[in-house]
């Protein structure tokens, strides 16, 4: 491994980095817009009749929408030379990959909005508030999912693995490059998840205690 390193280039460290708030940029741009269109649609779904039927409805298509095919139409159905009202209206490569999961995150928004308003209106708050670990969860899914941009040129974290694999001549160091992208995407990652776990399962026995803490015992 030690031979590897000292064959990368010296601004590897900080183009990956850079690459890598690349990912987190594409995940915030996705997870801001999937939480006002989720919004949306939770609302339309606890409205119910025929407005909570279309909105139902949008939200399984959204969740069953691959995000390639998203990403790939939304690069092909706007011309690079698109203006509106005069400005131009080309999106760029990180907007493009951030829209492109849009369905996954306002799908997923929806479905936990749901939970979170049903349980406010049964009065248990600390269930709902288990809306704001769901929502971390579906951000660092995003982090990872936004490594799709790499197959459009998008200069995100795994981007700049693979271009810097492709200068490695011998298979084995490119296997140890992988490797180490691997480790430095997921420690960090999966760091995330366990604290989501964490507050999770805290919150989750906080409401189950909270009921069972506020019923009168019958006296004797």
């Amino acid at each position: 491994m030690m031979a590897l390193i000292e064959k990368l280039p010296a601004d590897f460290l900080p183009s990956f980095l850079a690459g890598m708030a690349v990912n987190f940029e594409i995940a915030v741009i996705s997870i801001v817009v999937g939480l006002a269109l989720g919004a949306l649609l939770a609302f339309g779904r606890l409205v119910g009749g025929a407005l909570g039927g279309l909105a139902a409805s949008v939200i399984a298509l959204m969740r069953a929408a691959p995000t390639f095919v998203v990403m790939f139409f939304l690069l092909n159905a706007i011309p690079r030379d698109a203006e509106l009202f005069g400005m131009p209206f080309a999106l760029s490569g990180v907007m493009t990959v951030a829209l492109s999961l849009v369905p996954y995150s306002a799908a997923y928004v929806a479905d936990a909005a749901v939970d979170a308003l049903r349980h406010l209106r049964g009065g248990t708050t600390l269930a709902a508030l288990l809306f704001l670990p769901n929502v971390m969860r579906a951000f660092f899914v995003l982090v990872m999912s936004s490594s799709a941009g790499a197959a459009i040129g998008v200069t995100e974290g795994v981007t700049v693995i693979l271009r810097q694999a492709e200068k490695l001549p011998a298979l084995d160091d490119r296997l140890v490059l992988f490797a180490i992208g691997i480790v430095m995407f997921g420690i960090p990652l999966q760091l995330a998840f366990v604290l989501i776990s964490f507050i999770q399962k805290r919150l989750s026995r906080a409401a189950v205690r909270a009921p069972a803490a506020g019923t009168p015992q019958s006296g004797t």
